[in-house]
């Protein structure tokens, strides 16, 4: 089996990293670690994952469906930390639309500790 660096930028392998929090096998200790994950999760097209780690009071405005098709429609190139706080990460998500065009989504999540797990709640977008 073929190992691959992490998508979230951390230099592990992503069966040692993002995967086993995508995988259930462990749980995001920081907000950091889960904000990371949740951009491996975009990489890999793992919807279910980006739905159950969104806090409850905000999941009724997602879609699996509309999470698959935001993920798979880009091509996902890399993840910039710019900040990150106890409950708080700003980054840039690099990657190419469907027509191939370079974007950079930048936003400042803010997620919330509850029962031992992280969740993403909000973001506050830039251009």
């Amino acid at each position: 089996m073929t190992k691959i660096k992490c998508h979230c930028g951390s230099q592990k392998n992503f069966n040692e990293c993002c995967e086993l929090f995508i995988k259930g096998t462990e749980n995001p200790v920081t907000a950091l670690e889960l904000m990371r994950s949740r951009y491996s999760a975009y990489v890999t097209h793992s919807a279910e994952y980006l739905l159950a780690t969104t806090h409850i009071s905000e999941r009724k405005y997602y879609s699996k469906s509309e999470i698959l098709d935001w993920a798979t429609s880009n091509q996902w190139l890399k993840l910039e930390i710019v900040t990150a706080t106890e409950n708080t990460v700003e980054f840039k998500a690099y990657f190419l639309d469907n027509k191939l065009q370079k974007q950079i989504h930048y936003e400042r999540s803010t997620f919330k500790l509850e029962n031992g797990s992280w969740f993403y709640v909000d973001g506050q977008f830039f251009n």
